[in-house]
C-alpha cells in the first residue's frame, strides 16, 4: 500500500479570481487539462490525483457492487414530467429541514469519516466550504477532525453530528453531549451497522487501518475504551476492525434513551431506514426525521437503490417528519426526483471526497456549485419556481416524476 497520508492534489485547481463563493456563475474547476463540469468529472479527476488504495477505498462498494451501482442507474427508470407555460423568473432552490434549518437547496453533506485522507483541511475544509454554500455539514463520529475543532474552523455553518451506539455506551452518550455542547443543531442515528459490509477492494489493497499519523480523533479521550479497536489490523479490511466498537443488541428502544439522555431537545434523524416498517417503527418510537440509506453501496449487498425504496418509506410516514435521503446522488435532475417523490432533501458523500482532493474547500464549493445550477435548470425546465411548487406538482394528477411506462407495475 502506498503512503496514503499525502495523497492530496498537487495540480492548480483555482485560480485566484475563482476563489468566490457558491453565488459565482463563473467559478470553474480547472485541472491540469481539464476543464470540470459535473460530479462524474470530478471523480475522474480524482482517481488521477488519489493512490489506488485510497481511490478504492472511497469509490467501492461491497461484495460484488449491486447495490452501489443501481444506486446511479436506478435515476434512468425514474422520469421527470415536465409543465409549460409557467412563471419561472424568480426561481429558487431554497428549502428548510425543521424550523431552524435554511438551506440554499435541498441538499446537504451526508455523514462520512475521515476527510483528512484526501485533504490536509479534512472535515473543518468541507465544513467551511457548506457555510459557503449555505447548507448543512454532518460530522460523522468517526472524522479525523474533533468534534470541537470544526465547531470552531467553521462558526456559521449549520452542523449536524452523526452517531453509532458503541459497545461503551457511556462513550456514545458523551460524544453526543460533545456535540450538543458545541452548537451542533441535529443528530443523525446510524443504524445500519452492527457490522459493516465486507469490502473486497479493501481486502486486496491491504487497506485494514488508517495509515499515520491519521486516527479518529473523537475518540482520543477514550483511551482505555474498546474503541482503540479501529485500529487493530485483526481483520483484512479496516472496516471489520472497527465494526468491533459497535453495540450488537441496540433496539427501537434505544431512540427515546438516546434523546432522554443527550439530544437535549436537538432532532434525531435515524439513518439507515430501507423499508416501510422500519420507518413507521422509527416515527413510532420518537425519530424527528429519516434519511433512506444504503450506506452509498457499502453495507447490504442486493439492497434496494435509495431512490426506489423511497416512494415506500414517504407513503409510511405520511408527511409526519420529513424523508431526508442519500446513495448515488450526482446530478440536479436526480434530486429534483427524489424531492418530487417525496423527499425534503438529500445527501452527497463519495463526491465530497472526490471535491476535496482535487479543490480542497473551493473544490467542496464549486461541486455544490453545479449542483445548484443543474437543480435550477431542471425546475425551470419543470415549470417550478420554487421546492413548494415542486411538492405541490408532485401531488397534481400524475405528479413531477413517474416510471417509465414499462415499469407500471413496480408503482
Amino acid at each position: 500500500m502506498g503512503d496514503l497520508c499525502s495523497l492530496t492534489s498537487t495540480k492548480p485547481i483555482l485560480s485566484d479570481d475563482q476563489q468566490q463563493g457558491i453565488s459565482s456563475n463563473n467559478t470553474a474547476i480547472k485541472a491540469s487539462k481539464n476543464v470540470i463540469c459535473s460530479l462524474d468529472d470530478i471523480q475522474r479527476e480524482a482517481k488521477l490525483v488519489l493512490d489506488k488504495p485510497l481511490y478504492e477505498y472511497l469509490a467501492s462498494g461491497t461484495d460484488n457492487e449491486q447495490t452501489l451501482r443501481e444506486n446511479r442507474t436506478s435515476f434512468q427508470s425514474w422520469y421527470l414530467r415536465p409543465r409549460m407555460m409557467r412563471r419561472v423568473s424568480n426561481l429558487s432552490t431554497q428549502t428548510r429541514i425543521f424550523d431552524s434549518c435554511k438551506l440554499s437547496m435541498p441538499v446537504f453533506v451526508t455523514p462520512a469519516g475521515v476527510h483528512n485522507l484526501v485533504h490536509k483541511d479534512g472535515e473543518c475544509a468541507t465544513a467551511r466550504a457548506c457555510g459557503r454554500a449555505g447548507t448543512i455539514f454532518c460530522l460523522s463520529q468517526h472524522s479525523t477532525r474533533s468534534i470541537e475543532e470544526v465547531a470552531r474552523a467553521a462558526p456559521d455553518t449549520i452542523k449536524f453530528y452523526q452517531a453509532y451506539i458503541l459497545r461503551d455506551r457511556s462513550i456514545t452518550l458523551d460524544l453526543i453531549q460533545r456535540a450538543v455542547g458545541a452548537g451542533y443543531k441535529g443528530i443523525i442515528l446510524t443504524v445500519d451497522s452492527v457490522v459493516f459490509g465486507f469490502r473486497e477492494a479493501d481486502a486486496r489493497n491491504g487497506f485494514n487501518a488508517l495509515p499515520p499519523p491519521h486516527r479518529l480523533v473523537n475518540y482520543d479521550r477514550y483511551e482505555n475504551k474498546v474503541v482503540n479497536k479501529y485500529d487493530s489490523k485483526e481483520k483484512e479490511a479496516w472496516d471489520q476492525n472497527t465494526e468491533e466498537m459497535f453495540d450488537k443488541n441496540t433496539s427501537w428502544e434505544d431512540l427515546l434513551w438516546l434523546k432522554q439522555k443527550a439530544c437535549m431537545g436537538l432532532p434525531l434523524i435515524v439513518k439507515g431506514i430501507m423499508t416501510a416498517e422500519d420507518a413507521t417503527l422509527a416515527v413510532e418510537h420518537g425519530a424527528d426525521a429519516i434519511m433512506v440509506s444504503n450506506h452509498g453501496g457499502r453495507q447490504l449487498d442486493g439492497a434496494l437503490p435509495s431512490i426506489d425504496a423511497l416512494p415506500e418509506i414517504v407513503k409510511a410516514v405520511h408527511g409526519r417528519i420529513p424523508v431526508l435521503i442519500d446513495g448515488g446522488f450526482r446530478r440536479g435532475t436526480d434530486v429534483l426526483k427524489a424531492v418530487g417523490l417525496g423527499a425534503t432533501a438529500v445527501g452527497l458523500g463519495k463526491p465530497v471526497f472526490f471535491s476535496l482532493a482535487v479543490g480542497g474547500e473551493d473544490g467542496v464549493v464549486r461541486m455544490l456549485q453545479i449542483v445548484k445550477k443543474e437543480i435550477e435548470a431542471a425546475m425551470a425546465l419543470c415549470g417550478c419556481e420554487t421546492m413548494k411548487d415542486v411538492v405541490r406538482i408532485s401531488g397534481e394528477g400524475c405528479g413531477l416524476v413517474t416510471r417509465h411506462p414499462f415499469h407500471r407495475s413496480f408503482l
